[in-house]
């Protein structure tokens, strides 16, 4: 890769960390907080019964305390955007992007579903997932990043893939 690519990746994880931070402030809204195992009952409806076991173990989970489960996504979707948008602890932002792109994924959005005749959407989320690994392998964090100015200095809080 030349130059010219590695910071068109860095530009890409700019815009999504800000994507991740416009959709970070929603969560902090009551509205979200205090209706979280709702969004994911919603990700249930029409669904083979096989996903609908899965989201209904998450309702369960989640059911102990909502409001806290709700407050860990907004907080987990706002380090999330702001790690991308400053490059900082990048590769650990893409693993738990993926990571919680595919729990919205298979949970509140229901694999994408539902899976009848007419159906014409998999989902965002999945995406979002696509679109980590490939800031992952366009090694994102080299430029225009934090990350690429203290890596150097304090190298023993990065690890090498």
């Amino acid at each position: 890769m030349n130059k010219l690519e590695d910071v068109s990746f860095a530009y890409l994880r700019i815009m999504f960390g800000g994507i991740w931070l416009i959709d970070s402030s929603f969560k902090w809204n009551a509205t979200f907080l205090n209706n979280f195992t709702d969004y994911l009952l919603n990700g249930a409806q029409g669904q083979p019964a096989a996903v609908q076991a899965w989201i209904h173990f998450w309702v369960q989970t989640v059911s102990v305390d909502p409001h806290f489960f709700g407050l860990i996504v907004a907080i987990t979707e706002t380090a999330l955007g702001l790690a991308l948008v400053l490059g900082f602890f990048t590769e650990l932002a893409i693993v738990g992007g993926i990571a919680l792109s595919l729990v919205i994924w298979s949970t509140a959005e229901g694999f994408g579903g539902p899976y009848v005749a007419g159906s014409t959407d998999i989902g965002t989320a999945i995406i979002y997932a696509i679109v980590f690994v490939a800031l992952w392998l366009g090694r994102s964090w080299r430029y225009c990043s934090v990350d690429s100015l203290i890596r150097k200095k304090v190298s023993f809080l990065y690890w090498r893939w």
